[in-house]
């Protein structure tokens, strides 16, 4: 058959004009011909570049030890620049509306605020895989085409308390960057979720209404460590709903002892979806900072976040080394198989483990290879 006159020859068409723009293309190929030094990160961070500091963000994320060096030099260039910020975490149920509400929020520093925001949006991991969605940026369209706004998923990687083992760096280096406010969506109400207290300035917990028992639906001492209560999609049929749970939790509220910092936590409603209630939950916001900043207790909860951050670096480099005992992961091998026949019990196979690692167990003596003394 004639190819010119078969159904399946390919026909010419219409070439598909780039995904990006030639300038933005050269810009990239550079990036990736040369790895930057960290005091180039530094002075484009500062400068704003947003494209920048997101790669600073990859490399301190990496568990790979090359990065670590120059991860920290990056982290410790930014230091001084940072602190400037309004760190507040957004945490609610499944469901809840957490993204649609951060972007309307996020819209409204923007356009009547005139302010830079920074969305740090922590992705659960999957358990078997591994893997994550990753698809705040899909969720808040608005937000990402901004140019005063800067969207980073991330995922959890199995980090407890609905932050990544990276979050606290990442804040420095958004503050770095100009971004005044920094909203840190985590993975969703549970025990663990206390854990962001300790990187936050303000707690704002997202709450549905008509989903059941409101007061039995959340953990107590999320609640206790909520500075903020917000119940989303008050509105059309739902606005009655949401009227009647703020009462519940406002006298809910009541039952608890006083704040330390002197701030009674407040419950307010809002529609993210209709932009309504916005404006007063980031009132509450800022009349929290200024009450705080004026009692001393925003500088203290700063300190006390620095000793946090310490405690949990200490354990996560211990995690880390251990992790990449060489000697540790074959020993390890060998009591798994021991473990899973029943000889030995897991923690008596941890208790060894441990003890290797910490150098109270003799390691095993290196065997000299082919040429270094050995038998020929």
């Amino acid at each position: 058959m004639d190819p010119e006159h078969s159904a399946l020859s390919v026909q010419p068409g219409i070439d598909a004009p780039p995904s990006v723009s030639a300038a933005q293309a050269r810009r990239f190929r550079e990036m990736r011909r040369r790895d930057p030094a960290p005091e180039e990160f530094v002075e484009r961070i500062l400068a704003g570049d947003r494209a920048m500091l997101s790669r600073a963000i990859t490399l301190i994320e990496s568990l790979l030890p090359r990065h670590q060096d120059a991860a920290q030099r990056i982290l410790e260039g930014c230091l001084p620049h940072s602190g400037d910020s309004l760190r507040i975490g957004i945490t609610g149920v499944p469901g809840v509306g957490k993204s649609t509400f951060i972007e309307a929020l996020g819209m409204h520093l923007i356009e009547d605020r005139e302010q830079r925001v920074a969305v740090l949006a922590v992705d659960p991991s999957s358990q078997l895989t591994g893997g994550s969605i990753l698809g705040d940026k899909t969720r808040m369209e608005r937000l990402s085409a901004n140019e005063r706004a800067f969207i980073r998923p991330s995922p959890s990687s199995g980090s407890l308390g609905g932050v990544t083992r990276r979050t606290r760096e990442t804040v420095i280096l958004c503050e770095a960057a100009g971004f005044r406010n920094v909203l840190i969506e985590t993975v969703g109400v549970g025990q663990s979720e206390i854990a962001v207290a300790s990187i936050v300035d303000f707690f704002l917990l997202l709450m549905l209404a008509g989903a059941g028992d409101e007061l039995q639906g959340i953990k107590r001492g999320i609640i206790e460590m909520a500075d903020m209560m917000a119940i989303n999609k008050a509105d059309g049929n739902n606005l009655d709903r949401a009227r009647a749970a703020q009462a519940e939790y406002r006298a809910a509220l009541r039952l608890f002892p006083p704040s330390a910092s002197g701030w009674k936590p407040r419950v307010l409603t809002c529609s993210a979806q209709e932009n309504t209630g916005i404006a007063e939950i980031w009132d509450g916001i800022v009349e929290y900072h200024r009450l705080t900043s004026r009692n001393g207790y925003f500088a203290e909860r700063r300190l006390a976040q620095l000793i946090d951050w310490l405690e949990a670096a200490v354990e996560t480099g211990i995690a880390d080394a251990y992790r990449c005992d060489r000697e540790v992961t074959v020993r390890r091998e060998a009591l798994l198989k021991e473990v899973l026949e029943g000889e030995v019990s897991p923690s008596k196979a941890a208790a060894i483990l441990v003890d290797l690692f910490l150098g109270k167990l003799p390691r095993p003596t290196p065997q000299p290879g082919p040429g270094e003394g050995g038998a020929p």
